[in-house]
């Protein structure tokens, strides 16, 4: 009987996809997943071209990261509630009883996250170099500049 060898990929990739899919979740680089896998960046690349599988659990473990990042973004842009869970350990007449208080607080919107996210979703509006453009008597002018607020 004759035994064909399982590749690298088959046995030290393949069984840690779900495992790399989280690392690229967490923000991991190409290049630290290959330090963790043990492979050359020749290697990881050839894998990822060769084995679609690879390639998909990369793609959507950045994409779950970027969009949770985008939802965390936009969150502390428009500010939010949330729930804190205080406990507090109470002692009467010799015995403790632990007390369980939820307290709504509220996150106010940060400025710096708005104007973030306003640069870069309404850009045409929001850049900080704007194009002014003036037509009369057929001549164009085009002024490149800075935008300045009530200036």
């Amino acid at each position: 009987m004759i035994t064909i060898a399982k590749s690298k990929y088959e046995t030290d990739v393949k069984p840690r996809l779900v495992e790399i899919e989280a690392w690229k979740r967490d923000g991991l680089t190409d290049e630290q997943i290959m330090k963790n896998l043990g492979i050359a960046k020749a290697t990881f690349y050839k894998y990822v071209s060769e084995n679609p599988e690879l390639s998909e659990r990369l793609k959507k473990g950045k994409e779950v990261a970027d969009i949770e990042v985008e939802n965390a973004l936009f969150k502390r842009a428009i500010g939010y509630k949330y729930k804190e869970v205080i406990k507090e350990v109470k002692e009467i007449d010799g015995k403790k009883s632990t007390y369980v208080k939820e307290v709504i607080k509220e996150m106010p919107g940060d400025v710096g996250a708005q104007i973030f996210w306003l640069k870069n979703r309404k850009s045409s509006k929001w850049k900080d170099k704007q194009d002014i453009d003036i037509e009369d008597n057929n001549v164009s002018i085009t002024i490149q500049g800075v935008k300045r607020n009530g200036n």
